[in-house]
């Protein structure tokens, strides 16, 4: 049986391929699908790093998502203030690190005759590199006394670096933005863009809070409100013990009674996590539904081929017969036949 089978398939070779072709697009397919979206959920997994992990953020604004968002629920809520960070770093004890930052768009830095535009300014507390994914290429991050006495200091990304000192040393020189002078004290590492274009450090530069404040004296009339950043511990698994520390001193900071909603929100990376999740969840569903049709119709292709052969070898199974071949013999050259085409079919479509 086995050798009719093969003798069958070299016999007949253009059907064969022909057979193979629809195979191997099926199982190609199906790999083709699976491959592109765990590829598009590591891509937008790694986009999201830049909000860190284990941090939990303490804004007016909640981040929600699907449905109606209520914005007229939070628009008078007051925003984190410098005092109640001050307040948390007395209180908190079940994190290894926060911060309180500032960021507005749109800047442009000047160094000689060179300037760069559309840079993101960000007026930050000590620790922040401990909250958010500061990666330096080369200089120091701020020391307590930098933001202590709001020194003009600034550390800057590697596009920007590049756009002010083109083929020069950014260590120790003097930027300018809105007339304030600043010393570079260090350069990020280059991260290029994401794909989901979220924000990336390379057009970024950061300074300490006090000179933030000094050039955007009314911050919220500008409509630049300030995050609370606090990472937890390794040890607090999903971060719930820092979750529960941290609403109760809010509250208490706040003069929240037991019934009042709370006033503030809690937002954790785990939240947009989650949607991606549920989404490429949806997506690997429909990557099997489309990649069961197409071996489906690879297997009505084998399925037809077998009939046709059994119909072209009907003279060929008498004679079999008349020699007094038995059935399962005569079945097993067109079983085997059909198993060469899917695993020859099947392997070429994986490699």
């Amino acid at each position: 049986s086995f050798g009719f089978a093969w003798h069958a398939l070299k016999s007949n070779l253009m059907r064969t391929i022909l057979s193979l072709l629809g195979v191997t697009i099926g199982i190609f397919a199906i790999i083709a699908v699976f491959t592109v979206v765990d590829s598009l959920e590591k891509s937008f997994r790694e986009s999201m790093n830049f909000l860190g992990d284990k941090v939990i953020y303490v804004q007016k604004w909640p981040w929600e998502f699907g449905g109606e968002y209520a914005w007229w629920k939070y628009m008078n809520r007051p925003v984190p203030s410098l005092a109640e960070y001050k307040l948390l770093e007395k209180r908190l004890e079940n994190h290894q690190g926060m911060a309180i930052f500032w960021t507005k768009g749109g800047n442009t830095l000047k160094s000689g005759n060179n300037n760069i535009a559309d840079v993101t300014l960000q007026g930050v507390s000590f620790g922040f590199d401990q909250v958010s994914d500061v990666r330096l290429a080369d200089g120091r991050y701020f020391v307590q006394s930098d933001i202590d006495a709001a020194k003009p200091v600034a550390i800057i990304g590697a596009s920007v670096a590049e756009g002010l000192f083109p083929g020069r040393e950014a260590l120790g020189k003097e930027i300018k933005l809105k007339g304030f002078r600043f010393r570079v004290i260090g350069v990020m590492e280059k991260q290029g863009e994401s794909f989901l274009g979220t924000p990336s450090s390379d057009n970024n530069a950061i300074i300490p809070y006090g000179m933030f404040n000094k050039m955007f004296a009314s911050l919220s009339s500008r409509g630049i409100e300030p995050i609370l950043a606090i990472k937890g511990l390794k040890s607090d698994e999903g971060s719930l013990e820092l979750e529960s520390e941290i609403r109760g001193a809010m509250r208490s900071i706040r003069g929240l009674r037991p019934r009042d909603d709370d006033n503030f929100a809690l937002n954790r990376p785990e939240m947009i996590a989650g949607v991606i999740t549920q989404l490429f969840s949806v997506l690997n569903i429909a990557g099997t539904i489309i990649g069961g049709f197409s071996i489906l119709v690879g297997g009505f292709g084998i399925a037809n081929i077998m009939f046709v052969s059994v119909k072209e070898r009907t003279n060929l199974i008498g004679i079999q017969k008349s020699l007094g071949a038995k059935n399962s013999f005569i079945l097993f050259q067109f079983l085997f036949e059909s198993i060469f085409l899917s695993l020859i079919g099947g392997g070429v479509g994986i490699f």
